[in-house]
């Protein structure tokens, strides 16, 4: 991928089903990736880092150290792992400090924000009614390690930024009568499901699905592909959805 007569260099950060499907994208587009780097291989331990953006798709665990070592090597970073969201400030204030760019998001497929978009406008077209009630599933592989999904979490907030009946996110299992106020993600763990997300709004007289699935993790490899060359050369701290 040519940008301004320079070759677009990414490193991939985390080897697992993401990290691997994200090089077989890069070679797809002619992106050279010149380092992965794993749990086996980790980033720290390299003294030449020949790249210009990271794609990070690693763990909760390791993310917040991969972003400090990244950071302090002035990369632009791509971050697809979730589970840090309850330091979005500090990762900003370590962007902001070094000057690099970061671009995160809780799922890069494309057609994602696009849903974005619609559970924005449902939740804004049942605000005043309320007849209607409005709940989200969602469903992942047995190997995920968080629930629910990072993307559970982005969709609830959308709701309850655009729909002033809901109040609360509530993501346990209940065992009592839920509030007309709070907003239940429920989740699903089993086989081998890359990622199916679903709101309801329902009523006594009929329910809308609003459905989300995921065929294979192509889709959210593009995204980080795309995101990874919109980044190049920017400075500054942003979403994903601010590309569309």
């Amino acid at each position: 991928m040519l940008i301004a007569n320079k070759t677009l260099k990414i490193a991939i950060v985390g080897y697992g089903a993401m990290g691997k499907s994200i090089e077989k994208v890069a070679e797809r587009n002619n992106i050279e990736v010149t380092d992965i780097f794993d749990i086996n291989s980790p980033i720290e331990h390299y003294k030449s880092y020949n790249f210009d953006v990271a794609i990070d798709f690693s763990s909760p665990a390791a993310i917040m150290d991969n972003i400090k070592i990244l950071t302090n090597l002035n990369k632009n970073i791509v971050i697809g792992t979730t589970g840090w969201y309850q330091k979005i400030d500090e990762v900003r204030n370590y962007c902001e400090k070094a000057g690099n760019g970061i671009i995160w998001a809780s799922n890069f497929s494309v057609g994602m924000q696009i849903f974005f978009k619609l559970i924005k406008e449902a939740s804004k077209a049942i605000d005043k009614l309320d007849s209607y009630d409005i709940f989200v599933n969602e469903i992942h592989h047995n190997n995920k390690i968080d629930s629910p999904s990072g993307t559970a979490n982005m969709i609830a907030n959308i709701i309850l930024e655009n729909n002033s009946r809901k109040k609360t996110i509530i993501t346990e299992t209940l065992n009592r009568k839920i509030s007309s106020e709070e907003l239940h993600i429920s989740s699903n763990r089993g086989g081998s499901v890359v990622g199916t997300h679903t709101v309801f709004l329902d009523s006594t007289e009929d329910m809308l699905e609003l459905k989300h699935i995921a065929k294979n993790r192509d889709g959210f490899a593009e995204g980080a592909i795309l995101a990874a060359k919109w980044i190049f050369n920017k400075k500054g701290f942003y979403n994903f959805s601010d590309l569309f």
